[in-house]
């Protein structure tokens, strides 16, 4: 470790630290840069406040650097602070055939593998079972709102929502009301990082009969739909798994398209035959009509509103989740 190095860690002098990384990207000196991140965390243990810069400079290093540099910042243990979970982070400018050489198999390279499989890479080889949805993309799989990751921000898009139907009233239901737990578990466990971690809000129904009806039982009274295909719907419980809602830790991709499948198999009945083929995947998720809602007003904020009919079942359910700064 150079001399500046050491003064600017027992200094604990974030600027400092910051202008380095920075300068050690830009020369691309990455094996400096592994040397900065090392002394940091070893700082930390000692009582330096100086895990920004251990932070960031994990970020940059799983971002930029080679593939046999990047996974060696990448573990259960690291990127706790950053913007997005590392194993994202490092499969946006990655291949997983240049990252697999390096990697073990663990549930971290499983994961690492999923976020590369969710952006259209080809994964191969046998993976450690951390997840039990298929690691590329089925068919139908095609709206994802993946993160966007870049040196000193993070931009996290969400799903396109096709154009809102014209608002239209909803009446009142005498509908069977059902206490679907499974389904219910599944919503939760979607959206834990929201509810959790944050101030998110989850309010869901299920009935026997409509859409309409579903909604009626949230006390809904007005309301606007807009049809989605299987990939919107997809890509909407996806994008919720993944986030962290307002002020939530994201979990990334690869876990939130995970939950987005367990979500499908809770509403079709299939749980207890997981995991499913990608064949059954297609025709769980292709059984249901699924809608994006509103109330006709303005939202704010991280939300969630869908709307879910199960012919084979005459089953409905309609799900929102809110989450406000």
């Amino acid at each position: 470790m150079s001399e500046s190095q050491y003064d600017l860690i027992n200094r604990a002098d974030l600027d400092g630290l910051v202008r380095l990384i920075d300068d050690y990207c830009e020369t691309r000196s990455w094996h400096d840069l592994l040397g900065l991140r090392d002394a940091c965390k070893a700082a930390v243990v000692n009582g330096r406040q100086v895990w920004p810069a251990s932070t960031l400079a994990e970020y940059r290093l799983a971002l930029l650097a080679p593939a046999e540099i990047a996974v060696q910042v990448v573990d259960e243990e690291a990127g706790r602070f950053t913007m997005g979970p590392l194993t994202e982070v490092i499969a946006q400018n990655h291949q997983w055939s240049e990252l697999s050489e390096f990697l073990q198999p663990s549930p971290t390279s499983t994961y690492i593998a999923h976020e590369c499989g969710i952006r259209g890479q080809n994964v191969d080889g046998e993976l450690f079972p951390a997840l039990e949805s298929p690691c590329s993309l089925l068919s139908i799989e095609s709206n994802y709102a993946l993160a966007e990751y870049h040196d000193n921000e993070a931009k996290f898009p969400t799903p396109v929502i096709p154009e809102m139907g014209n608002a239209i009233a909803v009446p009142a239901s005498s509908a069977n009301v059902i206490h679907d737990s499974e389904v219910s578990t599944a919503i939760h466990q979607l959206v834990d990082a929201w509810t959790t971690q944050s101030n998110g809000e989850l309010r869901i129904s299920c009935v026997e009969g409509s859409v309409l009806d579903a909604l009626a039982s949230l006390k809904v009274q007005e309301a606007r739909l807009s049809l989605l295909t299987s990939g919107e719907a997809l890509a909407c419980l996806a994008w919720a798994g993944a986030s962290g809602g307002a002020h939530g830790r994201r979990r990334g991709n690869a876990l939130g398209r995970d939950a987005a499948w367990w979500t499908i198999a809770a509403l079709t009945e299939k749980t207890f035959h997981w995991p499913l083929s990608n064949e059954e995947l297609i025709n769980a998720v292709n059984s249901l009509q699924c809608f994006w809602w509103d109330t006709n007003e303005p939202t704010t904020g991280w939300h969630l509103q869908l709307c879910i009919h199960h012919a084979d079942r005459n089953r409905s359910w309609a799900i929102s989740v809110n989450d406000r700064k």
